[in-house]
């Protein structure tokens, strides 16, 4: 099969395509035969050699795949056949043309989806669901501030707060991508580049304050965050974009506002907290997806690329270009 490789770390350049051997299922796996696959962040960082996958995991880049059951291994339930049209949540191996997937890390892609749809879903989203669920206990009325609101994950997080009767508030870079967050939902969303976002959500609030912030950029937000945290506010960390490091007086002020901080990665999470994450989201939030349900939620595809362009797809991705998802496509 033929799967997207690196030889060293470094920059887009160095990534290639090339012939492996195709996997085979283990006790309790399922072979995908995968359509589509999609970029995430953890993909960019894994070549530049700063993210490498979890123990056991395939070294393969891809953290998320579309497409259709190819086999099965020993042991598994019965809950899939050859032929079904699946997405999987991947440790690793989805920019692949098969891939093994636990049974209980697949889902079903709606009937009126397309792979290439289908592929921006499980990553994202399940990130997104995770952290406002499992992790930030959101309640109805609550005020969620999403960084990178036009991310994969933040356009998630703004239908999915929506889906919790919860106010979803943005940050994004560019007209563009405050635009494109407005459309799907959110409520507010103030430029960073060029606004004090903290400001300007208190301005909004009221001077109350928003109760979760969902941070993929770290360390160079951390006074902001917490000058728009509410009192008794939840402090959500899942990506470091601007680095870890803390300049200041961080512990007083979090104190202050009996704040907590929280971190999350999914990667790393093991196969038991994975399938409890799948089996929540495809019961609570997979068949908003489908036909004309109220609201109704749908992934957003920024670009498609071949399977070979897989280099100009990270060199997109690090330009900080896309609104939504971008999506792998395999060869025919």
């Amino acid at each position: 099969m033929l799967a997207v490789y690196f030889d060293c770390p470094g920059g887009p350049e160095n990534l290639y395509v090339k012939e492996v051997i195709k996997p085979q299922p283990g006790e309790g796996e399922v072979l995908v035969k995968v359509s589509a696959s999609a970029l995430n962040r953890a993909d960019l960082l894994q070549r530049r050699g700063k993210y490498p996958p979890p123990k056991g995991a395939s070294d393969i880049l891809g953290l998320e795949a579309a497409g259709s059951v190819a086999g099965l291994g020993p042991g598994c339930k019965g809950r899939w056949k050859v032929g079904d049209a699946v997405m999987a949540l991947l440790s690793g191996g989805g920019q692949a043309e098969y891939v093994t997937v636990p049974e209980g890390h697949l889902m079903p892609i709606p009937s009126d989806m397309t792979f290439i749809q289908a592929a921006a879903i499980p990553e994202a989203w399940l990130t997104a669901f995770q952290l406002l669920h499992f992790v930030g206990k959101i309640q109805e009325g609550e005020r969620v501030l999403i960084h990178a609101g036009a991310s994969g994950v933040g356009m998630a997080a703004i239908q999915l707060v929506r889906l919790a009767k919860a106010l979803p508030i943005v940050t994004a870079g560019t007209p563009e991508k405050l635009k494109a967050t407005a459309n799907t939902g959110a409520a507010a969303g103030f430029n960073y580049k060029n606004e004090d976002f903290s400001e300007k959500v208190l301005e909004f609030t009221q001077g109350a304050g928003v109760d979760v912030i969902l941070d993929c950029v770290g360390g160079s937000y951390w006074e902001k965050n917490l000058n728009c945290l509410r009192t008794d506010g939840r402090w959500i960390i899942y990506g470091l974009l601007s680095g870890g490091e803390v300049h200041g007086d961080l512990l007083t002020k979090l104190l202050s506002k009996r704040g907590s901080i929280h971190t999350s990665l999914l990667r790393s999470r093991d196969k038991e907290y994975k399938e409890r994450l799948v089996k929540a989201f495809t019961e609570d939030v997979l068949p908003y997806f489908c036909g004309e349900t109220s609201p109704h939620l749908q992934p957003l595809v920024d670009s498609v690329y071949p399977l070979r362009e897989i280099a100009e797809a990270h060199r997109f991705m690090e330009e900080n270009k896309n609104i939504g998802k971008i999506v792998i496509k395999m060869p025919a």
